[in-house]
């Protein structure tokens, strides 16, 4: 099989280990990031830099996207040198960025009328499982398409998964990760309530782990606490932002409300700082 031409939008914490990838892979692949300070590693490796969406996508035969959210999808789209002004056609555009299940149905609306598919395939995963290739992809749009481009996403996640139609695979996302903020908020709160008994952290943590309740999640996360340690794997301000995107799809369960109500209480003062920094907020 001839190798997909990639171009890839999105230099951040996820984006460049998942760009990585690719080059590890061997495909042809290009880059385009709005900071242009985030170019200067892969222009060392010799990737091309794009000077913008629409150069990226014209050179392109698949155009990868991995950015923070609606604002920026829009920006990349609809700007005067975005993706959609380019006028070349037969084009695939997927979109591994958490961002709302509207804004995937409208851009596949507006490529399709170019003669472009759009995929949106968020991931489930933070840093190190993009640096090693085992992200979780659940995958919104046309199947054709997805099979297409399968090969290209399976170099990036350990399981990819076809959902549905676009929105679909966001949709997926904002559940998991819905989850995500009940899973971090409830072992704040343990941690918390069991100190306020006398009890230490690092006893508690190491009962969890051994328990049925234990997971990976409680592992790492239990690390940072015991460690003090809050650097961003994954931002508390992006659950945030997933949460305010879960309750405008509909999402409105007792603990999903009181997740809600917490992550954006502590995200002024500690949204850059990883979603297990909620312990400090709750504390």
């Amino acid at each position: 099989m001839e190798q997909k031409k990639i171009g890839w939008i999105g230099l951040g914490n996820m984006g460049t280990p998942m760009a990585e990838q690719l080059i590890k892979a061997e495909y042809p692949i290009q880059v385009y990031n709005r900071s242009k300070d985030k170019e200067d590693a892969f222009k060392k490796l010799g990737v091309s830099v794009s000077s913008s969406p629409k150069e990226l996508l014209n050179s392109s035969d698949i155009v990868i996207i991995m950015v923070s959210d609606d604002e920026a999808i829009e920006q990349i789209f609809k700007n005067e040198d975005g993706l959609l002004h380019d006028d070349s056609s037969g084009k695939i555009i997927i979109n591994m960025s958490t961002v709302s299940p509207g804004i995937s149905k409208s851009m596949a609306a507006l490529c399709k009328a170019k003669g472009n598919a759009y995929l949106d395939a968020p991931v489930s995963g933070s840093v190190k499982q993009a640096e090693t290739g085992t992200l979780v992809i659940m995958v919104g749009g046309d199947a054709e398409t997805f099979d297409t481009a399968r090969h290209v996403l399976e170099k990036l996640g350990k399981l990819v998964m076809h959902i549905g139609d676009n929105g679909a695979g966001n949709n997926s996302k904002l559940a998991i990760n819905s989850l995500l903020a009940l899973y971090a908020e409830g072992l704040a709160e343990t941690v918390v309530f069991a100190n306020q008994k006398g009890i230490k952290t690092e006893d508690l943590l190491n009962l969890i782990n051994n328990a049925a309740i234990g997971n990976i999640f409680t592992k790492i996360k239990g690390d940072a606490i015991i460690t003090d340690n809050y650097k961003a794997a994954f931002a508390l301000k992006h659950i945030a932002k997933d949460l305010r995107l879960a309750k405008a799809e509909g999402l409105s369960s007792p603990l999903a409300n009181a997740a809600f109500e917490t992550f954006k209480a502590a995200e002024e003062k500690y949204g850059e700082d990883d979603i297990i920094s909620v312990i400090k907020a709750i504390k």
